[in-house]
């Protein structure tokens, strides 16, 4: 097949529908529920009844079975209205992602059905207080008690940890076996034992909910394994080779908001008697923003195909994340710059913006873990 990069008619309705929804949506209360540190449900209802919330879901279990490219093009225009918004909406996918790539046909039809059947919310938690990065360090622990299993531990900074109705949770049978000791479950937000934390007051992307879950005693039914001893790892590491280039469109959403305001700006603002467009200087600014967007497009575009040509993507998965986190931060910093003193009142949209991206650097992998991941691609390839 020769190489295109036209989409199809079906792919430009679904970017027209969600940068409709953006636009008449998002955008009008993305400054208040940045401020108000609040997720906006009603919001989230109208793109759970649009198919925008979760449409990875295989049409078997209800969704509308989108390919990576497709939900790709989703985040990007959500994110152009606020990537605080988007990120809770999109973790619903993040959750399902491992559920789809390992569990069984029941397991699929009760989670994954329900969040095709109603709006609500599910979460994906490896993060520890003492484990983030180093994700085989985790010390949630998991026992076997006849034909369950118990979890204890904490999870911290979990989007939708609060909201959600079910919880895909990684532990350890012994610390001391790293990742060979990982194991992976389903875990009903109602299971005894299982409480949340407190909701962390963050510096960016404040619309999305960010708490700690509690394990304490909790009993999981043998139904509910996910990756046995062993395989808990590797899930999550599949998973995040397929959830890395949805950072990346976040990244390209983000960019495209701050490019779009800075030209505005630039047209209308002036100094020394003319716009500041004209001033060579900002012009290469916003020269450099395009240049940043366009190439981390293509690698989450790239990324995207290869997933859903089942090709191995961990190597491109991360360009994508790193690449695009780390232009999101340095074009939404320039942003600020170029709006001066302005760009650092809340009156203006860009610090909202630089806000959050710098979370974009960080999760799901920060950007010297995807250099590592990168760089060990590298040197096995060369083998």
């Amino acid at each position: 097949m020769p190489l295109s990069f036209d989409l199809t008619e079906e792919q430009k309705a679904l970017v027209e529908t969600a940068r409709g929804f953006t636009r008449d949506r998002i955008i009008p209360v993305a400054a208040k529920c940045d401020h108000d540190s609040k997720f906006p449900e009603d919001v989230y209802r109208a793109a759970w009844e649009l198919g925008l919330v979760g449409p990875i879901v295989p049409e078997a279990y209800g969704g509308v079975g989108a390919c990576e490219l497709d939900h790709t093009l989703i985040v990007e225009e959500m994110a152009y209205g606020c990537s605080g918004i988007q990120t809770s909406i999109t973790a619903n996918s993040l959750a399902a992602t491992p559920v789809i790539l390992a569990g069984n046909d029941e397991q699929k039809k009760k989670y994954l059905g329900m969040l095709t059947s109603e709006p609500v919310f599910a979460a994906y938690a490896t993060t520890e207080p003492a484990a983030g990065s180093d994700v085989a360090g985790m010390q949630t622990r998991v026992t076997k008690h006849g034909d369950d299993y118990v979890l204890d531990g904490q999870k911290c900074f979990i989007t939708n940890a609060s909201w959600a109705r079910w919880y895909v949770i990684f532990a350890t049978v012994d610390p001391a076996k790293k990742h060979r000791g990982i194991m992976g479950f389903i875990v009903d937000r109602d299971t005894p034992g299982l409480s949340i934390g407190k909701k962390e007051d963050k510096m960016g992307q404040r619309a999305s909910d960010t708490a700690t879950i509690i394990l304490e005693d909790v009993k999981v039914p043998k139904k509910n394994l996910l990756a046995d001893e062993g395989h808990g790892f590797k899930l999550a590491m599949q998973t995040f080779d397929r959830t890395r280039p949805d950072i990346g469109a976040m990244a390209v959403g983000v960019m495209r908001r701050a490019l779009d305001e800075c030209t505005r700006y630039a047209l209308e603002r002036k100094t020394f008697g003319v716009p500041i467009a004209q001033h060579q200087a900002i012009q290469f600014m916003l020269a450099d923003m395009a240049m940043k967007i366009e190439a981390t497009k293509l690698l989450v575009q790239k990324a995207a195909w290869m997933l859903d040509e089942g090709a191995p993507s961990s190597i491109v998965s991360a360009y994508a994340k790193a690449f695009g986190a780390d232009s999101a931060m340095q074009v939404t910093t320039d942003a600020v710059q170029i709006f001066g003193g302005n760009g650092y009142m809340r009156d203006y949209p860009v610090e909202k913006l630089m806000r959050d991206a710098k979370i974009l650097q960080i999760y799901e992998g920060t950007s010297q873990i995807q250099r590592i991941v990168i760089a060990r691609n590298v040197m096995a390839s060369s083998g």
